[in-house]
């Protein structure tokens, strides 16, 4: 049996996909979810060896779930938007379906999917999950020590510090963890928002106040909420370049 989980928001592209399903003994739904939340918590709970995912969702898109995911199970994307399907499509590690669907584009899908069973040597549908998701982006997305999710929109970081292999995420006087290298962070939000002002710190320029020289070469900006953060020499000329 091949363990099934179907997540889209909308409740007649589920009914339609499990009504095709069902006509095939080869498959097994264990959960069926509402929204990306709780498609992230029902892969860590079943486990299954295929994931149906809508993309576009609120709070929590088809491409953030699978970069927070630890399990790697098939991925069958389901959009109504063909732009979305060219770009699972480019990757020839994902399928998908283009709503609407007919029962036989869903039927041949599942035929490459008990294909895919078989091949143990499947790529991170996290790695793959970052690697389609549209850039710059707009929001972070972090997962908690407890398996609680938090959706950070990015015009409300503050800035982000590195901290040993991670980050802390500086948003209105919290402090969220993220195990992410920043130099990738970096290079995911908008350059032109985001400028990297020293090796440890990552900031987003709406929030500077002002500029103080510190010691010869050496800056510190201070922010709108009184926060200092040092500005080395090159991470200067890069505020230069947008200020």
């Amino acid at each position: 049996m091949i363990r099934t989980i179907i997540v889209d928001d909308e409740s007649p592209a589920r009914d339609l996909v499990r009504e095709f399903l069902s006509a095939d003994d080869d498959f097994e739904i264990v959960a069926e979810c509402i929204n990306g939340f709780e498609a992230v918590k029902a892969v860590g709970q079943h486990d299954p060896d295929l994931l149906l995912l809508d993309i576009q969702m609120p709070k929590l898109d088809g491409f953030e779930v699978l970069a927070l995911l630890d399990r790697s199970p098939v991925v069958v994307f389901v959009t109504a938007h063909d732009a979305y399907a060219l770009r699972a499509f480019e990757v020839h590690a994902l399928d998908y379906l283009l709503k609407p669907f007919s029962s036989e584009r869903f039927h041949e899908v599942m035929a490459r999917v008990k294909l895919q069973q078989s091949n143990r040597d499947r790529p991170s549908v996290a790695a793959l999950g970052a690697s389609l998701r549209a850039k710059p982006l707009q929001r972070l997305v972090v997962r908690h020590e407890d398996g609680t999710i938090q959706v950070v929109p990015a015009g409300r970081i503050d800035y982000i510090e590195a901290a040993d292999d991670g980050v802390v995420i500086v948003t209105g006087g919290s402090r969220l963890r993220k195990q992410q290298p920043i130099g990738e962070i970096g290079a995911d939000l908008d350059p032109d928002r985001f400028v990297r002002i020293h090796r440890s710190y990552l900031l987003n320029i709406d929030r500077i106040e002002k500029i103080e020289l510190y010691a010869k070469d050496s800056r510190v900006a201070i922010l709108r909420d009184s926060s200092r953060l040092p500005v080395s020499r090159s991470g200067y000329a890069r505020l230069r370049e947008l200020l």
